[in-house]
């Protein structure tokens, strides 16, 4: 089975985040900074070239492959902000509802702009699904 490409790497996420060309995406890369270290209670580490990731999730499908990612974290990618790991909450979808603008894919959520959600239900809606994962057991 293959192993996963995405590990934590040394990389500096500082350095990473003040080389984002973009001034509104390093401001709104350094607010989600912010909001996943206090709901993960974990430092920022990078994950491959381009995830911001906080604490680690173990994961293990039916199909036997199982592995670590980050409990949760984001991209900021030219599109929009890439969260992963935040939709696992009980409470996911009626949050969703009140967030503002934004898409979801493949469990991923992608918001351009933190200027289009109301910030308070993002962070409840992170806060919850850290809160989701932790719960989860998983057999090695």
């Amino acid at each position: 089975m293959a192993a996963n490409k995405t590990k934590p790497t040394a990389t500096s996420v500082t350095a990473f985040v003040n080389a984002l060309a973009e001034p509104a995406k390093r401001a709104d890369a350094k607010a989600l900074i912010g909001l996943m270290k206090t709901a993960t209670g974990e430092a920022a580490r990078m994950w491959g070239p381009s995830i911001i990731g906080f604490g680690t999730h173990h994961y293990k499908y039916e199909s036997g492959r199982e592995g670590d990612t980050v409990l949760v974290g984001f991209s900021a990618r030219k599109p929009a902000m890439v969260l992963y790991g935040a939709m696992e909450s009980e409470n996911a979808e009626s949050l969703l509802a009140k967030l503002g603008k934004h898409s979801t894919g493949k469990g991923c959520l992608y918001i351009k702009k933190l200027s289009d959600v109301d910030c308070e239900v993002l962070k409840e809606l992170i806060v919850g699904s850290v809160a989701a994962r932790k719960a989860l057991k998983t057999h090695a």
